[in-house]
């Protein structure tokens, strides 16, 4: 007798998406880009009431993609609810940006390692060359290792967590140990006037929304939990808020310890402040961490990115050499090395960490903007074929979505202002995916 098919369900209980939304949210950012923020605030109150609406404001995105995902669950994220809610060509033409958003914010993280090993590895190079080197070198050699079908493992992506929870309560217990002395201003915010206040108040966003990113990965959850209407909610709210608590926690540790003229002037803040507590040795030590688990971080964003390109190509908008996988190692050799020349392309041209941060965060808000404003779409859609009794529905619609869209839209003005430069390339790029987009499918097609 054949057996029957059993479908294997996945439930997850509130602890367990409250883990997930913390573990989505808490990368990388938090060890480096405070420093931006400090520099763009110029005061304490505005510093960390950049910090708390960024909560706010992720609590609210979050919210916004569970329903989404509720309504939509669909595996293939970003790329099946545009397609789905819009049409194909402007589902590529935002994955289109998400792919070279990745591949940039990759290339920041890669930045962000080779300034803490820089000084160790390369003391009489100039800064900003060591940093090309180290990281361009550090990208070939993963790709090397990828190309040959060796994975991090397991334990190695487990140990890279408990090494960043470590760090963290280290940080935050450094306030307890180390008296610093803060100053009160730096020269960012000069006379306080209403304008210029609300002028660094609203440039804080772009480093303190790339922080926060990962929430609108919760749209992949909606139909995992039982009870969503109950679950949801109480999850994404003590997940943000438990994220919320230890951000607060280490920028104020940050800010007692080194002040925000002390942050504003150095971009390897872990290692700062334990050579504080623990001297020269330990300094280097943190160093040297800090750098290999900023390397194991960049090597999932290698390993996992060319999926993106591989469900692309499933979908017959990519050419089919996108889903190729070598037998033998398991690799897409094309989709790999492409996105590694992204990488290495944006290492090239923009070796500043600001820059390519702002490049993303431009990239990253067209995508959530009209990621979100799905939710418009879908809700309009369900008028019409009735309501499924067991989604999650955000309270407030439509008010705080729109204040969500509204929120990145300024991130959108503010990167315009920062940069023009990015602002500009970044609309040429997206509007560059629909011409792609047309001729990829005429060729394939033709085929």
């Amino acid at each position: 007798m054949s057996e029957v098919p059993q479908k294997i369900k996945t439930q997850l209980k509130t602890f367990d998406l409250t883990m997930i939304v913390v573990g989505l949210v808490i990368g990388m950012g938090i060890f480096r880009v405070p420093t931006e923020v400090a520099q763009k605030s110029g005061v304490p109150i505005i510093f960390f009431a950049a910090w708390i609406t960024g909560a706010v404001i992720s609590f609210i995105g979050a919210l916004t993609f569970a329903e989404i995902g509720s309504r939509y669950p669909v595996a293939g994220g970003f790329y099946k609810i545009f397609s789905h809610c819009y049409h194909p060509a402007f589902a590529f033409m935002v994955n289109w940006i998400i792919v070279m958003s990745n591949a940039a914010a990759t290339a920041g993280v890669a930045i962000m390692g080779a300034e803490y090993i820089a000084p160790i590895l390369l003391p009489n190079v100039a800064h900003d060359t060591a940093i090309l080197i180290i990281t361009m070198s550090s990208i070939t050699v993963l790709y090397i290792i990828n190309m040959i079908g060796i994975k991090v493992s397991a334990k190695l992506l487990n140990g890279l967590m408990l090494i960043k929870i470590g760090m963290l309560v280290l940080l935050i217990a450094a306030v307890f140990f180390v008296r610093g002395e803060h100053s009160e201003e730096i020269n960012v915010v000069q006379n306080n006037s209403s304008a210029d206040m609300w002028k660094a108040f609203a440039l804080c966003f772009i480093p303190v929304f790339f922080t926060y990113g990962g929430y609108q990965q919760t749209m992949n959850f909606g139909n995992d939990v039982p009870n969503a209407r109950r679950t949801m909610p109480r999850a994404i709210f003590y997940g943000i808020t438990i994220v919320l608590i230890i951000y607060l926690a280490v920028n104020y540790s940050y800010y007692k310890v080194l002040g925000l003229s002390g942050m504003q002037h150095t971009t390897t803040l872990a290692s700062d402040i334990t050579g504080l507590m623990f001297g020269t040795v330990a300094h280097k030590l943190v160093s040297v961490i800090m750098f290999f688990s900023v390397m194991a971080y960049v090597n999932v964003s290698v390993m996992s990115n060319p999926r993106i390109y591989f469900a692309m190509a499933e979908d017959n908008v990519l050419p089919p050499i996108f889903k190729r996988i070598n037998n033998k190692t398991q690799v897409q050799e094309f989709a790999l090395t492409l996105f590694c020349v992204f990488i290495l392309l944006t290492l090239f041209f923009m070796s500043s960490f600001q820059k390519i941060l702002e490049y993303v965060m431009f990239f990253d808000s067209i995508s959530l903007i009209t990621a979100a404003a799905a939710i418009f779409v879908l809700r309009h859609r369900a008028k019409k074929t009735g309501e499924p009794s067991d989604i999650y529905k955000i309270k407030g619609y439509p008010v705080l979505p729109a204040i969500y869209i509204l929120v990145y839209v300024a991130v959108n003005i503010s990167v315009l202002y920062a940069n023009p430069t990015a602002a500009t390339w970044g609309v040429i790029l997206f509007i560059s995916g629909l011409p792609l987009y047309y001729l990829i499918k005429f060729v394939l097609d033709k085929k």
